[in-house]
């Protein structure tokens, strides 16, 4: 798997603190006994860096790891939903079918598909989940040689405004 950089692991601390709320995020990791002292830090920046530094940058099985990955499921799993899930699968057989037996690179004369399959797979959780959360999602699941490519592709376009609203699971109508 290849783990988020300091500046990836902000940017997935910040779009958690967006959804839950900064207090609530912090309490969440106090509760899950991501680190020993209550106080909180006085930024998500900063939140971030305490849990990349606990953790390895995510690459050690210590609390912080545990925390960080049990709220990011917690947060996106329900907006992602049952339908979207069975396509992702399908979609991340596709990219897996694209790499060398021990996932450590792309079989030769497969690097279109593997770029084309990445393309539909981030497409459909951007439009469940924002283009932002969707990258942050997929570095976390992905093997090196994807997390290369990821890194290398603009995010995906915002998905239309109706799909944001029920990404973020907004159940007031739009604004007319």
């Amino acid at each position: 798997m290849a783990n988020p950089n300091g500046q990836e692991l902000r940017g997935a601390i910040g779009i958690l603190a967006e959804r839950l709320g900064y207090g609530k995020l912090h309490d969440r990791f106090v509760r899950l006994n991501a680190f020993v002292s209550r106080k909180k830090p006085p930024s998500p920046d900063v939140l971030a860096d305490r849990i990349y530094s606990l953790s390895g940058g995510l690459r050690r099985q210590v609390a912080a790891t545990i925390a960080f990955h049990t709220v990011w499921s917690e947060t996106f799993a329900s907006a992602i939903g049952e339908e979207n899930e069975k396509k992702l699968e399908a979609l991340a057989d596709r990219i897996n079918a694209t790499l060398t037996e021990g996932e450590r690179a792309v079989q030769q004369g497969r690097e279109a598909e593997l770029d084309a399959a990445i393309g539909e797979y981030e497409e459909v959780l951007a439009a469940a989940i924002g283009p932002q959360a969707a990258r942050v999602d997929m570095l976390l699941k992905a093997v090196p040689p994807v997390a290369e490519r990821l890194r290398a592709r603009p995010l995906p376009k915002t998905p239309p405004a109706n799909s944001a609203q029920a990404a973020r699971g907004d159940d007031a109508a739009p604004a007319e």
